[in-house]
């Protein structure tokens, strides 16, 4: 038998209810394994033992009492989650040196619903700088690192959620994807990562990168697992103006219909090689691909024309948000502050110091584009843009269920390989940042593994709440 770190939340519940394992044993296992794995750096902070260990004993006393029926859907699973989601307990760092001695005087909606569902949380999980990167390696923390290779990457810039997840240092974990900061880790690491549509989970208590692109959403080791962990995170929320008053299904009613029948977008824009993609990359996606067709789904080729403004679209939209919601971390308000003369030298040191090259880059660019004279030239254009975008997908999915693409060009490159060439870094996201500007749901599900055993990623995506589809047809590769 796997030892309980190992298992899916799935199976340990059975684990549970059969008496085999207890929820003080897996959790006590999960924090063992953070301990031997800290060369990945997954973790920023990982929270008190016996504090835990009391929590998972509270499940158990009342397993044991025969009130299973009154305990939450995930009552004694050890959960981590990336550290721009507010806890209470513990700091809220958002892998900033800004923050770094940030503690929330609240619980973030997410961290509510984990915990009313009975998740040990465990820890806080290490992500690049304020959100901003696609490997990372911006963190104030140090990279985290890729527990297939550990000299590459983990993804970005969720990477400590994913490595924590595959390094079974967690049973699951939440993430944030603004742009396929769930989608890519998750890719890179060999993980099952789910973005819902924008609404659907509350992001009260999140640290705001761009509020129009944000999204939390769950890592996990099976696709059932993820179907699970959306019926706990979404649902409306009155403290997030943002979050969608729809009903949620049980997702897990999703899965096991199979895929006969349904009708599978190919993207011709995603699936060229113009774009840098790596054939063993697209090879694995056709596999996946040919692994749906056998299961009697249908491929059509559809386009979505404006894809090759998405990459330019996404930069200006979330460098302007970003440099809007940072204004907030000044040293007077939040984070860091360096004493200075005056008020004005105060912000700026502090700030300054604050911040990593990443951050002030998208800064820099965010408010030059809502500068006086150039918003309408550069902010406004790309709104418009963006519309064109989400036709381009409302359109595609008149004649489709759901499209398939890959998640990255590339599997986990070498840790330092593209750190002095930001426009390449930013192309690792070119598959992912058109859902987010849509705001439709997409998830990235293994397909696969590159000749030096790299995993690779096929990302489905859906249209707007339609989550239950994107599930069904990713349950159907997983097989």
């Amino acid at each position: 038998m796997k030892n309980l770190n190992e298992l899916t939340i799935h199976q340990l519940i059975q684990s549970f209810e059969s008496g085999e394992a207890t929820a003080e044993g897996a959790t006590s296992q999960v924090l063992d394994a953070i301990e031997a794995g800290a060369e990945y750096n997954a973790y920023i902070s990982v929270f008190e033992r016996d504090a835990l260990l009391q929590k998972a004993r509270e499940v158990d006393a009342a397993r044991a009492a025969g009130k299973s029926a009154e305990l939450g859907l995930l009552a004694g699973v050890p959960i981590a989650v990336k550290d721009n989601i507010c806890t209470r307990v513990g700091k809220t760092t958002s892998g900033s040196k800004m923050l770094a001695n940030f503690e929330s005087p609240y619980d973030a909606t997410v961290i509510q619903k984990l915990e009313a569902a009975g998740a040990i949380i465990v820890g806080k999980t290490n992500m690049d700088e304020l959100s901003m990167g696609s490997s990372s390696e911006t963190s104030y923390f140090g990279a985290v690192r890729n527990p297939h290779d550990i000299e590459r990457v983990a993804g970005g810039s969720s990477g400590g959620s994913a490595a924590a997840v595959a390094a079974n240092l967690c049973l699951a974990s939440l993430g944030t994807d603004t742009g396929g900061s769930i989608r890519q880790p998750a890719s890179h690491c060999g993980v099952v990562g789910v973005k819902p549509t924008y609404g659907r989970v509350s992001r009260y208590g999140v640290v705001a990168y761009a509020s129009s692109l944000d999204q939390v959403g769950p890592m996990t080791r099976s696709v059932a697992d993820a179907a699970l962990m959306l019926e706990v995170l979404c649902g409306e929320d009155p403290l997030d103006a943002t979050s969608s008053a729809r009903e949620v299904p049980r997702f897990r009613d999703a899965l096991g219909k199979g895929v006969k029948g349904l009708k599978i977008g190919i993207p011709k824009e995603y699936q060229s090689g113009e774009e840098g993609v790596d054939p063993q990359v697209l090879s694995r996606v056709r596999e996946g691909i040919d692994r749906l067709v056998a299961a009697g789904a249908e491929v059509v080729p559809v386009t979505l024309p404006h894809t090759e403004y998405a990459i330019a679209t996404y930069y200006l939209v979330a460098a302007a948000e970003a440099s809007s919601n940072l204004a907030r971390l000044d040293g007077a308000r939040y984070g860091l502050r360096v004493e200075a003369d005056n008020l004005s030298d105060m912000y700026n040191k502090s700030r300054a110091e604050g911040f990593g090259d990443e951050v002030t880059r998208r800064i820099i660019l965010g408010t030059y584009v809502l500068s006086s004279g150039f918003y309408g030239q550069y902010y406004g254009k790309a709104q418009q843009v963006r519309t064109r975008i989400q036709r381009d997908f409302d359109a595609a999915f008149e004649e489709v269920d759901v499209l398939v693409a890959p998640v990255a060009p590339t599997a986990a490159f070498r840790i330092g390989e593209k750190s002095d060439d930001p426009l390449t870094m930013y192309l690792a996201d070119i598959f992912t940042i058109s859902a987010n500007l849509a705001g439709i749901p997409a998830m990235s599900v293994p397909c696969g593994k590159t000749d030096e055993g790299l995993p690779v990623g096929l990302q489905i995506l859906a249209p707007a709440f339609d989550e239950e589809m994107m599930l069904r047809v990713a349950a159907e590769v997983e097989q």
